[in-house]
């Protein structure tokens, strides 16, 4: 009787604060119209409605359909977002209970039916459900109404997956969760502050609140990307929350009000549950912390001043991280347990356990010590990297088979000093080992910095000896041994406002107030100072180049100065890829004015269209840009932020590759001085890697991996190159496994996905390919290896199962289900029962083989069904056929079904592991079943025309049942061996191999990048300049670490590195190239190759041999290949095979062929 059990429903909405708004629901359609006036009253605050409207519409039957609503919030942000009401009403909630005896007859009728009531005000949108029953108690005069309701905002209810996809598989769900009811206070938007506040939004929390109500000046356009030259003048927040509102639909963003000058104090900042203060002076710093510590609420301080920063965090006096790392719960399988006072736990061979001391599991599936399956967590102890000790079990049963352990993951509580406590004896985090002395400086040094800040009204001015001196002096007061240089250092760029320090600090803070937020991974504990003072330029500029003038790049030059402002100006970039590293790395390239001088130029280029997934770390990205392209969209969106890049910023769809190389052609890379990456793929990383050694221009490497990045700087002629060293290859699971023997949750969706393209993908393909090549089933039956099983493949789709009506595709689907989940397991249980045995006598279904059980279809079944629904509606698509999704259409059919029964075969070979035959394989098929299968084909000439749509695998579109399928196969395969399944978005994670990606890491990451550009610009030629980075997050972690030197390699007595290479220009004849290295370098050229091509060897013949050595290159090479060079190429890379006078083969550099 209470809302989730009512058929029929009334529905009505109410607009507040708005300027417009258009609402749909269940096909009736409304739009109230506020046009230039927003409505007069805000909504009433109630934990529950009891004003509610006559209902709009009356007696709308079927369960809560969504609602969609388009609106304008009073700033002019155009809104949108659907509501789905049955996912966020997915359990009864009753506030009030009723006696049956106390409902009269009738109650239902009229207007005490159930009803949903949606209310929109500026950028919330919230929705409410109720059923009201005039019960006999309350119809008397004076009782209340008694009312059941159920309400919940819709930023609480529900998690966006499309939109947080990426981040959820970083965070979690849970986590997530916790954030949607954090209110975030940030004081301060100037770079640092609004670069928090940008990654916060883009999370996900329930709100931000900022306050700085400061005028903004030209300086603040240095780092503040979201002010533009006509807010000068304006309140920084004010000018900022339009702007950041946009980023995230389901964040509100509000003004904290203020005056300029107004000081900061604790009322202000009370009824928020983080508090983050962006270059605040440090005695309102010590204030607020007094209050923030006392209560227990999260506070974080940070700064940045050039290339230095600072952060404080105080989580309360004990803060409880839930996850400290996010790692995936260790597990594995158990071959042994002691029954004695320790307790050692074996794994199975060559499965090491990777647990820890003092970290915790539990277990399932133990045979005989059964006491121990979901026990409560036992602390572990290593013993070695296959053995672990768990403590006494000696009271337990004797240890049988079999046994899982899990590893649980425990909170862990942190204490917090207070920042007044923590400032006399700091815990200092080391950000750069190769700076190990240099925190306990910094400490001193921002104390310092502020007090002088505090006493003068102003900061130190740039390169100001007198202002440096002072600072000293205050510091050696706090700190004797403070390091005098940088002190020094500090002070000349106090003033100073630079990007790429404001991204890796702004980045790191962000991620730190989502933890304070959502209680994942561990916190800073508490002090970190950083710095990049190799990032200046070799000739450092003088006071005088650093004054400001007037521009929006004063930050910037108060630190490098006018010289080297301009040389950014003036350089040329090549961005390879405008994604969520290419977005924050083109705003940064904006904010310091790289390529904004008459000289200067910036290539990015992208193929990819923008999707829904990508605007939760794609920044520059709005949804109404889904669909366009990347590149496109960036490039226009960083003009805007900086205009003095229109005209200086190109951009293109044309991908790098082979393919491409007359587009990014010899003239093109010519023209630009370096190329920074910014891919998701290792093959196209490897390709421009492979280019900017051709090219001899350096390459700036980053990626991300949830909370983890990395950066790498290539260097000609100097370091290695991206391809010298590389992870090593992923684990692969053995065939054998996939196929008969899974034993966890990634085997059985490994296997979906072949499933998915063997029944949905490769015989449409086969299909097509049967219909349009002529020989084509001439070469299957010459050269395939399974003729048999691809001809009667093609045999079904186009004759035997070729559906003709939507009703056939499930009937369809339904012998698949019994084929795959039933007969096939009662095939393999009858080759090998569950009672075999191994020939040393041992039980063949035990250790990380799992004996499966046979599936019975059962319609009622929500896994069983599902798989029917999607693979029907993907065998559909194949035939053009129009699918339904309708459940009771899906039972009435399988319903009706004949399902032979099934007969074992004998004889049937297994493969056990990978090094056996694949049965069916090798080619040896019956002649004559083989003819009869290929008579039933139909002639292409009669289905002239006539082609099946292979399906394109597509995991971010919940619509298009590809994701549904593989669920629903992984998990029913996981159900034959007893596996614990997996929900969607685990699923959707492993078989479309999402890399979790959130934006605190990506906007690090680029930061650090951008410091080494600096560098890059600067010409500097020393390893220990440069810096590649790896960062961790979680941890959180900094490791830093000079690149590698290029390898050096010898002939004779000539050294030589990837960088050099032979030269030979006006296009030689073979004859020439071949003397030219015997008599130069008394080296005997035994093979020429180029790409793919063998040119000439010295064991090709004579013939051959007087044919090609008095050839031009070009033409050698087209003679060879038998393709024309495109007209582009005015150069051949060419390789040889040489040995020395002693006739041993010699390494020697590749050779540039110019024709």
């Amino acid at each position: 009787m209470f809302p989730l059990k009512f058929k029929v429903h009334s529905f009505d909405a109410r607009v507040y604060n708005t300027l417009t708004c258009h609402i749909i629901y269940n096909k009736y359609s409304f739009s109230p119209q506020y046009n230039t006036t927003p409505s007069p009253a805000p909504p009433p605050a109630l934990t529950y409605r009891d004003d509610w409207p006559l209902a709009s519409f009356l007696g709308i039957r079927n369960f809560p359909a969504p609602a969609n609503i388009t609106w304008t919030s009073l700033d002019g942000t155009r809104l949108e977002t659907k509501v789905d009401i049955a996912k966020i009403f997915k359990d009864e909630k009753v506030l009030y209970t009723v006696e049956d005896e106390e409902i009269p007859e009738g109650s239902f009728n009229g207007l005490t039916s159930p009803g949903i009531y949606l209310e929109v005000d500026d950028r919330t949108v919230r929705v409410f459900m109720r059923a009201f029953l005039p019960t006999k108690t309350e119809q008397e005069p004076g009782n209340n109404k008694i009312m059941a309701d159920t309400k919940m905002d819709v930023d609480e209810a529900a998690i966006d997956e499309g939109l947080y996809s990426r981040q959820l598989y970083v965070l979690g769900h849970e986590a997530m969760k916790r954030m949607a009811v954090s209110n975030v206070l940030i004081v301060g938007v100037q770079g640092l502050g609004v670069e928090i506040a940008k990654n916060v939004v883009l999370a996900g929390v329930k709100s931000v609140t900022i306050y700085d109500p400061e005028p903004v000046t030209i300086q603040d356009l240095s780092t503040q990307f979201f002010l533009r030259k006509e807010d000068i003048g304006k309140s920084r927040a004010e000018a900022t929350l339009p702007r950041l509102a946009e980023l995230n639909a389901y964040v509100p963003v509000k003004l904290l009000p203020g005056k300029p000058g107004q000081g900061l104090s604790v009322d202000l900042v009370k009824g928020y549950q983080v508090i983050v203060l962006c270059g605040v002076p440090h005695s309102k710093q010590l204030e607020i912390n007094d209050w923030t510590h006392a209560n227990d609420i999260p506070f974080i301080a940070a700064e940045t001043r050039g290339l230095f920063g600072s952060v404080f965090t105080d989580f309360g006096a004990k803060f409880t991280c839930v996850d400290p790392t996010g790692n995936q719960p260790l597990t594995g399988m158990i071959a042994a347990i002691d029954k004695d006072f320790e307790g050692v736990v074996t794994c199975l061979d060559e499965t090491r356990h990777g647990l820890e001391d003092g970290d915790f599991v539990t277990f399932t599936e133990v045979q005989g010590m059964e006491e121990l399956n979901g026990c409560k967590p036992r602390k572990v102890t290593v013993k070695g990297p296959y053995t672990f000790s768990i403590g006494d079990t000696s009271d337990l049963g004797d240890y049988v088979r079999g046994g899982i352990f899990t590893q649980v993951k425990m909170p862990k509580i942190i204490e917090f000093k207070s920042l007044r406590e923590s400032i006399p004896g700091p815990e200092l985090f080391i950000s750069d080992f190769a700076k190990f002395d240099r925190p306990a400086t910094l400490h001193a040094g921002f104390q310092a910095l502020s007090e002088f800040r505090e006493t003068h009204n102003r900061l130190p001015r740039p390169r100001n000896a007198e202002d440096a001196a002072t600072l000293v002096s205050l510091a050696k007061k706090i700190d004797a041994d403070a390091d005098e240089k940088i002190i020094t250092e500090l002070s000349y760029q106090a003033s100073g406002d630079v990007s790429p320090i404001v991204a890796v600090i702004g980045g790191f803070v962000a991620q730190e107030t989502l933890k304070a937020c959502s209680a994942k991974f561990h916190p800073l504990v508490q002090h970190l100072y950083f710095d990049s003072l190799e990032s200046l330029p070799a000739t450092l500029p003088t006071e005088a180049e650093c004054q400001p003038t007037g521009s929006r790049y004063d930050g910037q030059i108060a630190v490098f100065g006018k010289t080297f402002q301009e040389k950014i100006s003036n350089h040329r970039q090549f961005l390879v890829g405008s994604g969520a590293i290419g977005c924050e790395m083109l705003k940064n390239w904006s904010m310091i004015g790289l390529a904004s001088g008459p000289n200067g130029i910036i290539h990015v280029t992208d193929l990819d269209t923008i999707e829904k997934s990508n605007l939760n770390r794609q920044f520059l990205f709005r949804p109404k840009d889904v669909g366009k392209f990347k590149a496109e969209v960036a490039a226009a969106a960083v003009a805007e932020m900086n205009p003095d890049l229109k005209g200086h910023i190109l951009s293109k769809q044309e991908p790098v590759g082979q393919a491409t190389e007359n587009v990014y052609n010899d003239e093109f890379f010519a023209d630009i001085h370096g190329v920074t990456n910014a891919l998701d793929n290792v093959t196209a990383r490897l390709y421009m890697d492979q280019r900017c050694v051709l090219y001899s221009k350096p390459l700036l490497e980053s990626g991300t991996l949830g909370t983890q990045g990395n950066t790498q700087v290539v260097i000609p002629h100097l370091t290695e190159s991206y391809a010298s060293s590389q992870d090593p290859p992923e684990k692969q699971t053995p065939s054998c496994t996939v196929k008969n023997f899974p034993n966890a949750i990634a085997h059985t969706i490994e296997w979906s996905r072949q499933e998915f393209d063997a029944l949905f993908v490769r015989p449409a393909e086969s299909v097509n390919q049967y219909l349009s090549e002529p020989n084509f089933l001439e070469s299957t039956l010459k050269y395939s290896g399974q003729q048999t099983e691809q001809v009667e493949q093609i045999a079904s789709y186009l004759v035997t199962n070729k559906p003709l009506s939507f009703e056939e595709c499930i009937t369809w689907a339904r012998l698949q289900f019994e084929e795959k989940y039933n007969n096939g397991i009662q095939q393999l249980l009858y080759s090998l029962p569950k009672d075999a045995v191994t020939n040393t006598g041992q039980p063949f279904w035990s250790g990380p083989k799992r004996a499966p059980d046979p599936l019975t279809f059962n319609a009622n079944d929500p896994v069983h069904l599902s798989y029917i629904i999607a693979a029907a509606n993907l065998h559909a698509f194949n035939y053009g056929l129009r699918g339904e999704t309708d459940p009771a259409l899906f039972k009435k059919v399988t319903d009706s079904i004949i399902v032979p029964e099934f007969v074992p075969k004998s004889g049937v070979k297994v493969q056990i592991n990978d090094n056996d035959p694949v049965p069916g394989a090798g080619g040896n098929t019956d002649a004559e079943d083989l003819a009869a299968i290929t008579k039933k084909l139909p002639s292409p000439a009669s289905l002239a025309g006539y082609r099946l749509t292979p399906v394109d695998f597509e995991k971010d579109d919940d619509s298009n049942h590809h994701i549904d399928f593989i669920t629903a196969a992984s998990n029913l395969r996981a159900m034959n061996y007893s596996i614990p399944i997996a929900d969607r978005h685990t699923t959707k994670q492993i078989a479309g191999k999402i890399i979790p990606a959130i934006a605190t890491t990506t906007s690090l990451v680029t930061g650090l990048v951008c410091l080494e550009l600096y560098k890059v610009i600067d010409g500097k030629n020393k390893l220990e300049d440069y810096k590649n980075g790896f960062v961790n997050l979680a941890l959180p972690f900094f490791g830093f670490s000079e690149p590698i030197a290029a390898a050096k390699q010898k002939y004779g007595t000539t050294e030589w590195t990837l960088w050099d290479r032979f030269e030979f220009k006006n296009d030689p004849t073979l004859k020439e190239f071949v003397d030219w290295f015997k008599n130069t370098h008394k080296l005997e050229v035994s093979m020429v190759s180029q790409g793919v091509s063998m040119l000439w060897s010295s064991f090709v013949g004579k013939k051959k041999s007087e044919e090609r050595l008095p050839m031009k290159f070009s033409k050698l090479v087209e003679h060879v290949s038998k393709k024309p060079i495109p007209p582009h190429t005015k150069q051949l890379v060419v390789e040889v095979m040489v040995m020395d006078e002693e006739g041993e083969d010699v390494e020697v550099p590749f050779i540039v062929v110019g024709i």
